[in-house]
């Protein structure tokens, strides 16, 4: 099992593995076999960057059961799921902006990311596996009453496609098994959310090869795997945590414009 992150350190961008309080620093291209410099820095020396710049994040709706039944869903037959623009994409630690558009709540959604590894179409749900890199934590953030505001057409890219609202990080954890994870979410620690991935309709693997039959996934591609019951809209000033044992804490605090 590895984290890996990307952070700032003496003016530049680079690459490591966190071990406790530390950064072993790599060199090379994270989905291109880094390789260890043998040099080490301190975890409070560096700023915390996106772990992977994505080159597009599919974000699922309708993935859990327990969620399904509460608001009286139909289980979806294949994965009902949405892009967040690359503009949303947001780091740990980083301030989650209100758009000065939109006065209405803004909702977290904490969720599991899986990031792919390597260039992926058409897999089979058991070669799947080989496609992805690792996992990392997500927080899904959403203009709420914009997404049905316009009764005849969703507006899913609009309302979750605002500048800082495709949050992901700190780490990317390799070697996990995913069916053990339980995603947390936390707004100014009070726990709201707590629920298990073995509740997704679609887990992981099935998820990217399911995926995979409809577009190409490239190294870095950020799937997010929807989210459970009690997302909650975030006022100005929370601090809002994605938890997941094995991966980590993404924190964020939400902003006015």
């Amino acid at each position: 099992m590895a984290l890996w992150l990307q952070f700032g350190y003496k003016k530049n961008i680079m690459l490591g593995v966190l071990n406790g309080d530390t950064i072993d620093i790599y060199s090379g291209e994270l989905f291109n076999d880094p390789q260890a410099v043998g040099d080490t820095c301190r975890l409070d020396e560096v700023d915390i960057l996106m772990p992977c710049t994505p080159g597009k994040m599919l974000a699922l709706w309708n993935n859990f059961y327990s969620r399904a039944e509460h608001e009286g869903w139909d289980i979806p037959p294949e994965p009902l799921y949405f892009v967040k623009t690359s503009n949303s994409f947001n780091a740990h630690k980083l301030p989650i902006i209100r758009p000065r558009s939109y006065d209405g709540p803004v909702f977290f959604e904490g969720e599991l990311g899986i990031v792919i590894g390597k260039t992926c179409s058409h897999a089979s749900e058991m070669e799947a596996a080989d496609y992805i890199f690792g996992y990392t934590c997500i927080n899904d953030v959403t203009a709420k009453d914009i997404l049905k505001r316009d009764p005849s057409f969703p507006q899913w890219t609009r309302a979750k496609g605002f500048d800082t609202f495709g949050v992901f990080g700190p780490y990317i954890a390799t070697g996990l098994d995913v069916d053990t994870l339980v995603i947390q979410s936390w707004l100014d620690g009070e726990l709201l959310q707590n629920y298990p991935v073995t509740d997704m309709v679609f887990r992981p693997h099935k998820l990217v090869s399911m995926i995979s039959q409809d577009m190409t996934l490239y190294p870095g591609d950020v799937i997010a795997c929807g989210t459970g019951l009690n997302a909650t809209a975030m006022e100005d000033g929370q601090t809002i945590e994605v938890s997941i044992d094995g991966i980590g804490v993404l924190s964020n605090k939400m902003a006015a414009t």
